[in-house]
C-alpha cells in the first residue's frame, strides 16, 4: 500500500560552515521549518546540491533527520547515483525511515542510455530493495543528466513494477509535460516550478518539487489549497511572481543570499565548488528586488 504524497516538496537546501563542511543543526532547522509550513523534504535534491555531497555524509544527515524527530512522512529523498549499489543502499535507508517515496535520477554517466538499459537499472534497483513499502518518483532532469525519461520508459517500467508511481520534470518543456499528465491511471506528476504547477493542476499535476519552497513553502501549499475557491490563476499569483523573480537568479545562491542577509548568518552563502556565491552586485541587485517585491515570507529564525 502506497502512502499519500504531499502537494509540495522543497529540495532542501545543505547549509555549509566556512570549512565546507555540513552544517547539520542549520539543515536540520530549515527542514523543520519547511516542515512547520506544510511542505514535505526533497532532501538530497539538486538544489541541495546533492552532487556535492558524498554518499558517507547523505546517510549521516538522513539519520539526523530521524533522530530529530521530524516526521518520515515528510521525506522524499533524492537517492539517484550512477552507482546502483549506492542508489539501492541511500533507497534502502530512505525505506526505513520511512519515507513515502523517493525521487530517483537515471544513471547519466553511460550515454546513449538505451530504454532496455534504463529498466533494468530502475527494475534491479527495486528488486535489490525489496520491499513493498519503496515508491519510486522518476527524475527528469535531462538538461543535467543528458538522459530523457520517455513515456516508453514509464510505460516499460510500470509494466514490470507497481512501485514506479511518479515523476518529477525538471526540463521545463511544456510538451514533455503535457505528455507525462497522459500517462494516467493514477501516474503521479510533479513539475519542478510552482508557474508550472498552476499552468497544469487542472490537467493532473498533483504539486510540485520547487526550489523555491526553500523560503515560499507556505505560500505554495496555500496556493494549492485555494485553487478550487478562487481558480488557479489568483490563487497562484503571489507564489507565480515570487517564482519569477528567484529564477532570474542562480537560484541556490540566490536563496542561499536571503536566508544569509534574515538570519544575519553569512555562513549560510556558503556553496561547495564549482558553485560560486553570487558577487557582491548580483547579490545586491537580487536583494533589492526582493525588497522592491515586498517578499516577507517566514520568521526565518525557526530555520536558524
Amino acid at each position: 500500500m502506497h502512502q499519500e504524497l504531499l502537494s509540495v516538496y522543497a529540495p532542501v537546501l545543505t547549509p555549509f560552515s566556512a570549512d565546507l563542511k555540513v552544517d547539520t543543526a542549520r539543515f536540520l532547522g530549515h527542514c523543520r521549518w519547511v516542515v512547520e509550513q506544510g511542505a514535505g523534504l526533497a532532501i538530497f535534491g539538486t538544489n541541495s546540491e546533492a552532487a556535492s555531497l558524498s554518499l558517507v555524509e547523505k546517510r549521516r544527515l538522513l539519520d539526523e533527520v530521524v533522530a530529530s524527530g521530524i516526521p518520515g512522512a515528510a521525506l522524499m529523498p533524492g537517492t539517484g547515483a550512477n552507482s546502483l549499489e549506492e542508489t539501492a543502499e541511500l533507497t534502502r535507508a530512505a525505506v526505513d525511515a520511512g519515507a513515502p517515496a523517493v525521487l530517483v535520477l537515471p544513471p547519466f554517466f553511460f550515454k546513449p542510455a538505451t530504454t532496455e538499459g534504463l529498466i533494468r537499472h530502475y527494475g534491479r534497483l527495486i528488486e535489490t530493495v525489496g520491499s513493498d513499502r519503496l515508491s519510486v518518483v522518476l527524475y527528469h532532469i535531462p538538461q543535467f543528466t543528458g538522459v530523457p525519461i520517455t513515456v516508453e520508459l514509464i510505460d516499460g517500467l510500470r509494466r514490470r513494477y507497481p512501485n514506479v508511481v511518479g515523476i518529477k520534470d525538471s526540463s521545463g518543456d511544456r510538451e514533455n509535460l503535457a505528455r507525462y499528465l497522459e500517462v494516467g491511471d493514477g501516474f503521479k506528476v510533479f513539475p519542478a516550478s510552482e508557474i508550472l504547477l498552476g499552468e497544469t493542476i487542472v490537467k493532473g499535476s498533483v504539486g510540485c518539487i520547487s526550489a523555491t519552497a526553500n523560503v515560499n513553502a507556505k505560500g505554495m501549499v496555500g496556493a494549492v489549497k485555494n485553487t478550487s475557491k478562487l481558480g488557479t490563476e489568483e490563487a497562484f499569483a503571489d507564489a507565480t511572481k515570487v517564482r519569477s523573480l528567484f529564477q532570474q537568479f542562480p537560484m541556490i545562491q540566490a536563496m542561499k543570499s536571503l536566508i544569509a542577509r534574515e538570519l544575519g548568518a553569512a555562513e549560510w552563502r556558503t556553496v561547495r565548488a564549482p558553485l560560486v556565491e553570487l558577487d557582491g552586485q548580483a547579490e545586491q541587485k537580487f536583494l533589492a528586488a526582493v525588497d522592491e517585491l515586498g517578499f516577507e515570507p517566514w520568521a526565518l529564525e525557526k530555520a536558524a
